[in-house]
């Protein structure tokens, strides 16, 4: 197993600023540009709906102008296959999406909605994207996503993020760390995300099955007081050294 863990930064909070005045600053794509040069393994987008924060043109002008691998976020609607279909992005991710939601709430249900997202991850395998489908660390949403053919899943670690206490954390901690062996197991490719900071990133990092994380929110509230390429490079070291220290434990 290759022991390199990537990095995936989501830019889509640089858009919200963007759009919370109008006009062009600050840049998304500058920012994916810097999230590259800063150490970046490729740029996650998430378009929503209703266009809350990344824009049509922004994924035009990311398929474009970056070279490093694209995550297009989406929603499984005719909607966003049609966009997806259209600029071909390296990977797809399917999310759940509620317009009334301030951020992503959960895993999607892919166990209860099988049978509409079949189609979904059928199409965007034919358009040769890497499938992924964000969700929760659950056994039987891991076996429903290996039935549906997508190659990947992304776990949803916010419970793990948000816990109140030191054993509410250890006890989500538990379950993704089963449920990233179990998809393994399944052959499945496991990534990580949702809600990771400098504090919990590296119990996560350590999980060997996990071989990328997808990291954003955090990152560009960060970039405010110490600008981006020192979160991104901060958040780098702390991810290698984790990974490290558990692939020299299980060797030693």
């Amino acid at each position: 197993m290759n022991n390199r863990l990537r990095l995936g930064v989501n830019i889509d909070h640089v858009a919200t600023i963007r759009n919370a005045r109008g006009g062009g600053h600050p840049d998304p794509v500058r920012a994916a540009r810097q999230a590259a040069e800063a150490g970046a393994d490729g740029i996650t987008a998430h378009l929503r709906e209703d266009r809350r924060h990344i824009s049509d043109g922004d994924i035009e002008r990311l398929t474009a102008e970056i070279d490093l691998p694209l995550n297009f976020e989406m929603a499984a609607t005719d909607e966003m296959l049609g966009i997806a279909l259209r600029h071909k992005p390296h990977a797809a991710c399917l999310v759940p999406e509620k317009r009334e939601e301030v951020t992503t709430e959960g895993g999607l249900d892919v166990a209860a909605h099988h049978k509409h997202l079949a189609p979904f991850v059928k199409s965007l395998l034919d358009g040769d994207m890497r499938v992924s489908l964000f969700i929760d660390p659950e056994p039987v949403q891991l076996h429903v996503a290996k039935a549906l053919g997508a190659p990947v899943v992304e776990l949803h670690v916010g419970a793990y993020c948000d816990a109140a206490n030191p054993q509410a954390r250890a006890h989500e901690l538990a379950r993704i760390v089963e449920a990233a062996r179990y998809a393994d197991d399944l052959g499945l490719e496991v990534h990580a995300g949702h809600g990771l900071t400098f504090d919990t990133v590296g119990p996560i990092a350590a999980i060997p099955q996990v071989v990328e994380l997808n990291i954003g929110h955090f990152l560009m509230g960060e970039a405010i007081f110490s600008g981006l390429t020192s979160a991104i490079t901060r958040m780098r070291s702390l991810m290698d050294k984790a990974r490290a220290e558990a692939t020299g434990s299980a060797t030693a």
